[in-house]
């Protein structure tokens, strides 16, 4: 699993905190990274509802409230699918071996269930969730 999902919920939480619309420099100078790949994730969530941008006016701005965006939009927006792909097979197991044979199917469903319950954690989940932790841990600092 790569990063896009944490970069991308790292984005939206200053999208959504911040009084004014931040570029992609402000952005990826929080997150750690570059730019250009803060641009990739924005496009990915613009494309799907979640950030938009006005032509001549620099900058990303949330569109749905934080209480309305679940973990799971953002998951599926920078991931391009609709269901959660934690595990791979390996491929090439010799069905003339009895664990090789029957490893596919077994840990098929054994594969589903677990993403299915990752699916229905990040549905229950939101923006706001993120929002409130990270307030909580300041405010315990101060």
């Amino acid at each position: 699993m790569d990063n896009k999902f944490s970069s991308a919920i790292h984005a939206l939480i200053l999208i959504s905190e911040s009084e004014e619309p931040l570029t992609s420099e402000k952005i990826a100078g929080s997150v750690g990274t570059n730019a250009s790949y803060i641009r990739k994730i924005i496009g990915l969530l613009k494309k799907n509802g979640i950030t938009e941008s006005r032509r001549g006016v620099s900058g990303f701005v949330l569109k749905p409230k934080p209480e309305d965006l679940t973990l799971l939009q953002i998951y599926q927006a920078v991931n391009k699918t609709e269901h959660p792909c934690l595990f791979d097979l390996h491929k090439n197991s010799n069905d003339k071996c009895i664990v090789g044979y029957h490893i596919k199917p077994v840990l098929n469903g054994m594969f589903a269930e677990l993403e299915d319950a990752f699916a229905r954690a990040l549905a229950e989940k939101t923006l706001a969730d993120c929002i409130r932790g990270i307030r909580k841990r300041l405010e315990a600092e101060t």
